[in-house]
Formats: structure tokens, C-alpha cells, sequence
């Protein structure tokens, strides 16, 4: 059996919240066919997109109040995903049923779990709040890529491609050539990067809005099993950023959560916040789309990445120092998908420790 490259048991993002409206709208979650719609009080639901009685995909349906009306015969299912009416029959079969999942809003996004339902707390949702914090702007987009998700984990975890991919805009050699620190705990895995006494790249440049040398940082937070959040900014050069005093910049954070959608596509959300300018809305924009042609170029990368990884089937991936980031993140994920494929094991090394 072909060991899964993605946990169950977590928290995806499967919609920005501004996606889902009274409206069905299909989506591929872990290889699992999903509707998504919101409820006449707003909230979200989720339940497979098959009909229980000839599989066709309940998405090609309608709502009818809280209910999903199956658009090839009719059958009616409510938010658990019991079968509430058939048509030409008084009485239901019993198990007439699809399954329904926890769903969950938060930080702009509508999440789901796939995995055990009694598993889904919504304290383990990964945390992205800057996204809606009163104190920051942002703004984002999805990118359906064509590529494994943990290749756009790689890619995040590994910010040397700047300097090379992205030479127009965010990327200098400062990047490439600086040290970083790597490190980890049981869920996250952390890249630091400092940049003293530099030359702006062009985006940072534009941002910072002032002549002169800057110190860059690039603090990278991963969290199991695919979240990247990213601290970034610049300041006046000697001016104690990396002492904790970044008053003599701008900071901001880039937001990434990358949700398999099947082995070799995922759904990749992302968006750019600040602290600065808050109220600026034409800003937010030209940052937003900005950061879109940015990652377009990343896509690019990926998605051909992706075909050579398919026509290499055999071929073992080579690390670098620059990769240590990107194996811890590796590991922690491999590390839940072993407690869901071999529970008894996990069970014995956490006696052992």
C-alpha cells in the first residue's frame, strides 16, 4: 500500500471566507470530493460531494434552506449528511446517508478536517491572525498549483531561491549569501535570517521609502503540517531591529497555508500583511498583486518541478545546508502521518521517551 504523503488529522484551509456564500462550491480536500456552503445563519458546512444513491456529485445540485437537493433525483440531505427526503417514497432508508465534516471559520479562512471527527478541536487550527488583526492590513489570493504541497513547503522554507527566481523584486544576493539559523520543536520548525547593513532589494526598497542602508530579516515559522508564516521587514541599518526595536521600518508578515488537494495538485492560500499605512487601501492592492506576480513565479517552478519529479520516479532528492529548514518541516510531517498509519508504534516510542 502506497504510504500517504498527507495527514488526516489536521486542520485545511478549504475557501477564503469571502469564497463561500449561499452557494455550493466543490472542492478536492485529500483526495476527498467536498461541498462546501454556508448555512442561512452564515455559518459553514461541508459533506462529501457524492449522492448516496448514484454518486453523483451533490455540487451539481442547490440549497434549499439548509439543505443540499441532489440535482440528478432529488434527494435532500441536511448538514450532517442524513438523507431527509426521497422522492415517490414516505419512508427513508436509513442509510441513506453522506458523511459531513468539521468545519470551522477563522483568521479569513473556512477550514476543514478530514480525519476523525472526534480528533478536530479548533484550538489546533494553525495561527494566522494577522490576517484579520485590527492592527495589520492584508489581503491575499489562491493559487491551485499543480504540484505535491509539501514541494511548496520546500519552496517557503528555503528563501536562498530568492535571490535567483525572484532577482526583480525581493530577491539580492544578501539572501543567498547570509547565514541563517535552523531549528524546531514537536509542531513548528524555524529559518532566521538577518541581513545587516544592505542595499534594499527593489520590493523592500519601495516599501521602506527612505535612502540608505537597511537590515533585512526573513523569520521563518512553520507548522505541522503546512503552514509557513513569514516575518519580514527592513530598518534603518544599526537601529537595534534585531534587538527587538524595529520602529525605524516596516514589517510585514507573508501567510501561507498549502492544502493537498490531491497527491500531485493543492490549494495554495496565501496572503501579505502590515503594520504600516493601514488605512491605504489602494496600497493593499498593489501589494496583493504584487505578491501574485511573485508567486506566479514560483508556480512556474513548481509545477515543472513536479513533471520532472514524475518522470524521475526513482531519483532521491540531494540536501544542502540551505535545506535544513526544509527537512525539519519534512520530518514533522512525516512524524503525523506515522501516528495515523502506525498508532501502535507511535504509542511505543512515546512510552520509550
Amino acid at each position: 500500500m502506497k504510504r500517504p504523503t498527507f495527514p488526516l488529522n489536521a486542520w485545511y484551509a478549504a475557501a477564503y471566507d469571502v469564497e463561500l456564500k449561499r452557494a455550493l462550491l466543490p472542492r478536492t480536500i485529500c483526495n476527498k470530493p467536498i461541498v462546501l456552503y454556508r448555512k442561512e445563519n452564515g455559518t459553514p458546512a461541508a459533506l462529501a460531494d457524492a449522492c448516496w444513491h448514484r454518486l453523483v456529485p451533490l455540487s451539481f445540485g442547490r440549497l434549499d434552506g439548509d439543505n443540499v437537493v441532489c440535482g440528478y433525483h432529488g434527494l435532500e440531505y441536511d448538514e450532517t449528511g442524513r438523507c431527509v427526503y426521497m422522492p415517490s417514497q414516505d419512508t427513508i432508508n436509513p442509510s441513506a446517508c453522506v458523511k459531513s465534516y468539521p468545519v470551522a471559520e477563522k483568521h479569513r479562512f473556512v477550514w476543514i478536517w478530514p480525519g476523525e471527527p472526534a480528533l478536530a478541536d479548533p484550538a489546533l487550527i494553525p495561527d494566522m491572525h494577522w490576517n484579520d488583526d485590527p492592527d495589520w492590513a492584508a489581503d491575499g489570493k489562491l493559487i491551485e498549483v499543480k504540484c505535491d504541497y509539501r514541494l511548496v513547503v520546500d519552496n517557503l522554507m528555503d528563501l536562498t531561491h530568492e535571490t535567483f527566481v525572484h532577482g526583480s523584486s525581493i530577491g539580492d544576493r544578501a539572501v543567498a549569501e547570509s547565514p541563517f539559523e535552523a531549528n524546531h520543536s514537536d509542531r513548528f520548525a524555524y529559518v532566521t535570517r538577518w541581513m545587516h547593513d544592505i542595499d534594499p532589494p527593489p520590493f523592500w526598497r519601495k516599501q521602506y521609502g527612505k535612502p540608505g542602508k537597511v537590515d533585512r530579516w526573513q523569520i521563518i515559522r512553520f507548522e505541522a503540517p503546512c503552514t509557513v508564516t513569514i516575518d519580514v521587514g527592513v530598518a534603518a541599518a544599526g537601529t537595534g531591529a534585531q534587538q527587538g526595536d524595529r520602529s525605524q521600518g516596516v514589517n510585514g508578515y507573508v501567510l501561507n497555508t498549502i492544502t493537498p488537494s490531491t497527491d500531485n495538485t493543492c490549494l495554495y492560500f496565501w496572503a501579505f500583511a502590515r503594520n504600516y499605512d493601514l488605512h491605504n487601501q489602494a496600497r493593499t492592492h498593489e501589494l496583493r498583486e504584487g505578491v501574485a506576480a511573485v508567486f506566479g513565479e514560483d508556480e512556474a517552478v513548481l509545477q515543472a518541478q513536479q513533471i520532472a519529479i514524475e518522470a524521475n520516479p526513482d531519483h532521491q532528492f540531494y540536501n544542502l545546508n540551505i535545506d535544513a529548514g526544509t527537512m525539519w518541516a519534512r520530518k514533522l510531517i512525516d512524524r503525523m502521518i506515522d501516528r495515523e498509519t502506525s498508532p501502535e508504534r507511535n504509542a511505543t516510542a512515546v512510552a520509550a521517551e
